[in-house]
């Protein structure tokens, strides 16, 4: 069987222990992906189990991995992370989809709010502590 040929670097599974809370970042600029790597590994609670480069390797990648936590930018080319995050909540509603942006949210288009979303976080608030916050008013107890 032949391997299967990928355009782009959509899965890039994390190496490491179990953690509580794993979470796949969708974003289409590595810079974001990169600097979100680092502050969820330096948040003891969360695990990054991979990143997604775009919508429809988002959705790939949640069927693949079983994320518990979302964080899809808004704006990418193609399907946006509007689209996704109603197709991620549609078919995994177990998942945590939260929006993060540069803009403001009153800049948002209006379909943010009814997107799925648990939530929309400016990227540059992001960080360890408005991790915990989102998920502690977003996220379900784990699984004993």
């Amino acid at each position: 069987m032949a391997p299967t040929q990928r355009t782009e670097p959509e899965l890039v599974p994390a190496v490491g222990a179990e953690a509580l809370v794993g979470i796949l970042v969708v974003d289409d600029q590595l810079v974001f992906r990169q600097v979100a790597r680092e502050v969820i590994d330096a948040t003891p609670e969360f695990e990054i189990l991979g990143e997604a480069g775009s919508g429809p390797h988002a959705i790939a990648a949640t069927d693949e991995l079983c994320p518990d936590l979302v964080l899809l930018d808004v704006r990418m080319p193609g399907m946006d992370g509007i689209e996704t995050a109603g197709r991620l909540t549609a078919a995994h509603p177990e998942v945590v989809v939260v929006l993060i942006s540069i803009d403001e949210p009153q800049y948002m288009p209006d379909e943010v709010a009814s997107s799925g979303a648990a939530e929309l976080v400016r990227k540059q608030d992001f960080g360890p502590a408005l991790l915990r916050r989102v998920w502690q008013a977003h996220g379900r107890a784990p699984e004993a």
